[in-house]
């Protein structure tokens, strides 16, 4: 079997390697899982939730050691890795007090009508659910499928992403200790090559992966095999789109967020910013400014905004981008050349004049790197926002009444968010269309995904 590896990107040192499980363990973790099915659903929801809510506890008083766990092993700086922390333990007490409300089902009024003394619908669990989650929010996204799908009654296996096992290893134990059987949730350190033959196995109902295209194809051609249930959360390119009568400083400030956060590495960071012309030399000199003035560093110092890339692959994706960009003909208004020294850091960076025949213009760019655009209208503001195959998140600045209603329903995306940046709660289901994937997580929806919606008929 081959070794999976910790690496700390910010001294490229290596933190602990781990064998992958062999056949006999991932057979025995199957196994458990599938018969921990039946133990959860006659546990009912009241004991779901207590153990849910004790997990969350553990989680919370783990913070700061967790939270220097997941900066060690991927990079983000530590305040962002002690928010997700926290954030995913309310996620989990989000479920825990909503699940039953979510999945009570519904029963006819007058079942007469369809030749019945009772009938109605009901939610039931699927049972074993795959999850093939990535390094970039190493607890959140991995919690953000296990806390509904856990109160479902459904169990859980996950194939963490290969860079982040101290945290795969951290979550095998978590809803173990906050009460849930054995067998409930469960990591698999093993290799993406393996990951079809689990979905494969009859004993796994459904696959849930939040990741590349790439990888989103392979899990869903696998799940696509054998007829199961996927949800695929894949890549976003999404647009942040300033009118002329937006508050330009607020736009700005909040633009820097929206891409830097998670050290430009997240999926609904802004990655294009779209400017109507009457305001985008107002905005890109303080897009540009700010972007500039970010301190890249040590992500454990708190003075530090941006820390390294995850990995070294990464940042090589990043800057082959930036360098093809430039070369044919692009502006580096700030950044764009790789740093000296250990780490896989690369600086915030902004491009402007980019067309259809560089790489950026097409290509999710994961790391700090903005693409501006100047448009002269509406219209032309859309036309570029949906001129990808991308449609994950949206932001869309303006206070004119009219143009926000034209964007609610005219831009192609999962969400629009107006006057703020694309965020995840526990209370919106999240997700995209076209590239970048199919299925809800989160809200009602989210735990909806992974259950049996089952018609009851009495005569």
């Amino acid at each position: 079997m081959a070794t999976i590896t910790s690496i700390d990107p910010t001294t490229e040192e290596v933190l602990a390697r781990f064998e992958e499980d062999d056949e006999k363990l991932v057979e025995q973790r199957i196994a458990a899982a599938r018969a921990a099915v039946g133990v959860l659903r006659e546990a009912g929801f009241a004991k779901r939730a207590e153990w849910m809510r004790a997990a969350a506890e553990l989680l919370d008083a783990d913070a700061d050691v967790l939270a220097e766990l997941i900066t060690a092993e991927m990079g983000k700086p530590h305040a962002q890795a002690r928010a997700e922390v926290h954030k995913s333990a309310n996620a989990m007490r989000y479920y825990a007090e909503h699940a039953e409300e979510f999945l009570t089902g519904r029963s006819l009024d007058d079942p007469s009508v369809v030749g019945a003394s009772r009938a109605g619908a009901r939610y039931d669990p699927l049972g074993v659910v795959l999850a093939v989650m990535p390094w970039n929010y190493p607890i959140w996204q991995v919690i953000r499928f296990a806390a509904p799908a856990l109160m479902a009654g459904n169990t859980g296996l996950l194939k963490h992403a290969s860079n982040v096992p101290q945290a795969a290893l951290y979550l095998s134990t978590l809803f173990e200790r906050g009460g849930f059987p054995e067998g409930a949730f469960a990591t698999l350190l093993i290799s993406s090559s393996r990951v079809a033959d689990v979905i494969r196995d009859p004993r796994v109902a459904a696959v849930t992966l939040t990741g590349s295209e790439g990888a989103g194809r392979s899990v869903g051609e696998a799940a696509g095999s054998v007829l199961k249930k996927a949800v695929l959360e894949l890549g976003g390119s999404d647009p942040f789109v300033v009118m002329p009568s937006a508050d330009i400083a607020a736009a700005a400030e909040t633009a820097v967020r929206a891409r830097t956060s998670n050290n430009g590495q997240a999926c609904i960071n802004a990655k294009r910013f779209i400017v109507h012309n009457d305001v985008y030399q107002e905005f890109t000199d303080a897009f540009v400014a700010r972007m500039a003035a970010l301190v890249v560093g040590n992500p454990m110092d708190p003075a530090t905004e941006i820390g390294p890339l995850a990995t070294a692959s990464g940042r090589s994706d990043v800057e082959e981008l930036v360098d093809d960009a430039r070369a044919k003909g692009a502006d580096v208004l700030t950044g764009g050349i790789r740093p000296a020294g250990p780490g896989f850091f690369y600086p915030p960076t902004v491009i402007a004049n980019i067309d259809r025949d560089m790489r950026l213009f097409e290509e999710e760019a994961f790391g700090p790197v903005a693409s501006v655009y100047r448009v002269s209208s509406l219209e032309e503001a859309f036309e570029v926002a949906n001129a990808l195959d991308f449609g994950l998140g949206s932001a869309f600045w303006s206070t004119d009444p009219a143009e926000i209603t034209a964007a609610i329903t005219g831009i192609e995306s999962g969400a629009v968010f107006i006057n703020g940046m694309t965020l995840s709660y526990p209370e919106l289901p999240f997700g995209g269309i076209k590239r970048s994937g199919h299925g809800r997580e989160l809200s009602i929806e989210g735990i909806r995904e992974f259950c049996n919606l089952k018609t009851v008929w009495v005569a």
